[in-house]
């Protein structure tokens, strides 16, 4: 275990060597900067535990140093040190987010006990914060058959180790679920889980928003893998990940560091990735799509995900389940399936796999009346997907509608499928329908599709 980081900043030498001696006979892990410049650099390269930060420097102020810290979610404790200061500062440094104010000469019995506090309170947050994921986590991936428990067993004896782990399956398979049961098992559950779909990123943008952004004038914009620090990055459907970001990513995962795209200063940071792919990425790297190399450091451990219809004696309990999750969610009113229904569903092919039988229990629930859902209900909620002989499909309801509307409705059910055909990839779902991407992104705003959502 790393010991805790503390960040010392002040202009006086006298007070930064003291300060540092004090603390690491503490235990702590202390950095030092004489200035607002070298104080960005140590806190840009170490993301400190705590920072003592003085108010008045030469070069730049603490409580501007300050302002532009609180930008980042990711900041620990600041505690402001002056020796001429009013009430008035110390005032607006709390005000501002300063955890506390010490005034010099410094007390180092107070300095230690503000310290150990801050860093108490700062614990709590995240505990909180953890405690909240948890609870507003999905539970376990759901299903009792034999594929699924032993799927559900790899994966929590993966949890207690560090190794990169490659979810390969079909879209709407559970990938992400099982990429949050991973993290949730793991002793980085209290840290970020972010989740991208790699192919909803524009090729244009891929290295910012991975690497994060940084200018001459100090202004920094962090990337997913500084957002995911101490916790775990999910790259869904990896294998649509662009060729220069797979160049920048190998390297970054090699060394646990890179530069944000117009920066020079080293970013380290300890992030464990996770992808997904619904491709052979052993095809795409000899097709030239994927770098080999990229391809053995995300391929430590490889889990596949059965589709649903290899394991479909679970599908009355995903029905049960998703039924509580609307009902409870979304306050939806509560339906049964009947026994006749769970034996159809159980036989259907689910091509969209967990997630069409997730829509279609929404669907049930919100367009449906009565306790308990029919067969013939659920047969004409299944609609086109239906691909049964003899089975007359009810004309779509918007052919009642004017024109206008009608249009709308047909639109946004052409593009919810392509998108979700695609895997989420806005690029590929472009140039599958002859759309120019900047219409299409307008387009999908304007009827309200959510490109997350079909990840």
């Amino acid at each position: 275990m790393s010991k805790t980081s503390i960040l010392v900043v002040d202009d006086e030498p006298d007070i930064r060597r003291l300060l540092q001696e004090i603390l690491e006979d503490e235990g702590y892990a202390v950095h030092v900067a004489e200035n607002g410049a070298v104080a960005r650099e140590l806190r840009s390269a170490h993301k400190p535990d705590l920072i003592l930060l003085d108010i008045w420097m030469p070069d730049e102020d603490g409580i501007s140093l300050l302002k532009d810290w609180l930008r980042d979610e990711t900041l620990g404790p600041v505690i402001m040190m002056s020796g001429h200061a009013t009430v008035e500062t110390a005032v607006e440094a709390t005000r501002l987010g300063a955890y506390d104010f010490l005034e010099k000469p410094l007390s180092m019995a107070k300095l230690l006990v503000t310290v150990e506090r801050a860093l108490e309170n700062a614990q709590l947050k995240r505990e909180n914060v953890g405690l909240r994921r948890r609870v507003e986590a999905p539970v376990e991936p759901v299903g009792r058959g034999a594929a699924m428990e032993r799927l559900r067993d790899q994966v929590r004896r993966l949890a207690q180790h560090d190794a990169r782990v490659l979810f390969v399956g079909e879209p709407g398979c559970g990938k992400e679920t099982l990429a949050r049961y991973l993290h949730a098992n793991s002793v980085r559950r209290d840290g970020p889980f972010i989740d991208v779909g790699v192919g909803t990123i524009a090729p244009e943008y891929s290295a910012v928003e991975f690497f994060g952004r940084a200018d001459g004038a100090g202004n920094v914009q962090r990337g997913l893998l500084e957002q995911a620090h101490g916790g775990t990055l999910f790259l869904d459907e990896v294998a649509d990940m662009e060729e220069e970001t797979q160049v920048r990513l190998m390297s970054a995962l090699e060394s646990n560091s890179f530069s944000r795209v117009g920066g020079s200063e080293l970013v380290h940071v300890d992030v464990r990735i996770v992808a997904s792919t619904r491709k052979s990425l052993e095809e795409e790297v000899r097709a030239g799509r994927f770098r080999r190399e990229l391809y053995y450091l995300l391929n430590v451990v490889t889990l596949r995900v059965p589709p649903l219809a290899e394991h479909n004696e679970d599908v009355p309990e995903l029905l049960g389940f998703y039924v509580d999750y609307f009902v409870s969610r979304e306050k939806l009113p509560f339906r049964r399936f009947g026994v006749a229904v769970q034996n159809f569903l159980r036989h259907y092919p689910w091509h969209g796999n967990v997630r069409e039988l997730k829509n279609l229990v929404q669907r049930l629930l919100i367009l449906g009346s009565g306790e308990e859902v029919e067969l013939d209900e659920a047969k004409a909620a299944l609609g086109e997907s239906l691909s049964v002989p003899g089975i007359a499909l009810n004309q779509p309801d918007f052919y009642d509608l004017p024109l206008k509307d009608a249009r709308e409705h047909f639109e946004k059910a052409y593009l919810e499928y392509h998108l979700e055909k695609y895997a989420g990839s806005v690029a590929r779902l472009s140039q599958a329908i002859g759309l120019e991407r900047t219409h299409l992104y307008r387009k999908l705003n304007s009827l309200g599709i959510k490109f997350k959502d079909k990840r």
